[in-house]
């Protein structure tokens, strides 16, 4: 066997010092081998030429066996390739689609909210042009950003000044483990885009403070609140009453959660009108000094999101005037109703605003 692999490495160098085509040298090569077995069958055992070609057809047999295999196989990745590159050129030269409609790529990925009644062309197209901020990207706003951006929302906005710790990991579940030290806005960000890269995210590496507020709110068409302090609640409300928007809130605390939209431009109380002051020290402690059922915020997240939807597309009846509880350890859910405060000093001008 040596003497022909000696040949065919002899002609594959001719043919590369000569500039024969790959094709061509191929082709010599198995004409070499296809004649070394032919010899093996025709001529008999012993023969002084078919000893010193191996001695047998059988391992001729088995190489040929071998390098088919190898061809089939480089034929079906070329083939592949091939697919996988004509597939990509379609995506690379779909057309941009105009401002305010839909790529193909959109359209199949919204498919299941554009044939609900409620929402349709039209409200997939409302959620497109909206713009919510997101007020923390923790346990409340990582479930709702997530929502929103896979709804299709085109412009989200989110405030958070810290940044991802392991403790977050048990229920603030739009971070990942190696996310751990990176700030939240980014993180979100990056989670947020990966799902859909169809949507523009805005991150606000800062805490929420009076000087931004309001200029800040005044960019977006309504506004998510899922922090967990009340300085910063109260903060949010006064901002969205001037601003004119809706600010759907919501709270939780170890098995249990509210949500509520506040909306006083359309005749309903803000925040300050049910929560006159902030609760005296250790009487609505943090979840980090209670604690928290991871799902929950998820829950209530989640629900957030669908309020936002809600709004947005007018579907359904947003929790106007309503605060829904719900109870994750009994299974309960409940609504109250909620009245405006004739002295509200946060919305009893609201009908000035916006």
């Amino acid at each position: 066997m040596g003497l022909v692999l000696f040949l065919a490495v002899l002609l594959w160098g001719l043919g590369v010092l000569m500039g024969t085509p790959r094709s061509v040298r191929l082709n010599m090569i198995g004409l070499l081998l296809l004649g070394v077995v032919i010899l093996q069958v025709i001529l008999p055992i012993g023969h002084p030429v078919r000893m010193a070609t191996g001695g047998s057809a059988a391992p001729w047999l088995i190489l040929f066996g071998l390098v088919a295999i190898g061809f089939a196989y480089a034929l079906v990745v070329k083939r592949l390739r091939k697919k996988a590159g004509t597939d990509e050129d379609k995506i690379v030269d779909e057309p941009a689609p105009k401002a305010g409609s839909f790529s193909a790529s959109e359209l199949d990925r919204y498919a299941r909210h554009i044939v609900l009644r409620e929402i349709g062309g039209q409200g997939q197209k409302k959620l497109k042009n909206a713009k919510v901020l997101v007020i923390g990207a923790g346990g409340l706003g990582a479930p709702a950003l997530q929502y929103l951006a896979a709804a299709g929302v085109g412009t989200i906005g989110v405030v958070d000044d810290d940044i991802v710790e392991n403790a977050n990991l048990q229920r603030q579940v739009i971070h990942r483990d190696e996310d751990i030290g990176i700030p939240k806005v980014f993180s979100a960000q990056n989670a947020m885009l990966a799902q859909n890269p169809h949507v523009t995210v805005k991150p606000y590496h800062r805490r929420l403070e009076a000087d931004i507020a309001e200029e800040l709110f005044g960019e977006y068409d309504l506004v998510l609140d899922g922090t967990d302090n009340f300085d910063t609640r109260y903060l949010s409300n006064r901002a969205a009453v001037a601003a004119g928007i809706p600010l759907v809130s919501g709270a939780l605390s170890q098995w249990e959660g509210q949500l509520s939209v506040f909306d006083p431009k359309h005749g309903t109380p803000c925040y300050q009108c049910i929560f006159p002051e902030a609760p005296a020290d250790g009487l609505a402690p943090s979840c980090a000094a209670a604690g928290v059922i991871g799902p929950l915020p998820g829950v209530i997240g989640a629900m957030m999101a669908v309020e936002a939807v809600k709004l947005i597309t007018g579907a359904g009846q947003p929790l106007r005037g309503e605060m829904m509880i719900y109870d994750a350890l009994w299974g309960e859910t409940r609504k109250i109703r909620l009245k405006q405060r004739d002295d509200c000093p946060v919305c009893k001008d609201a009908d000035n605003h916006a």
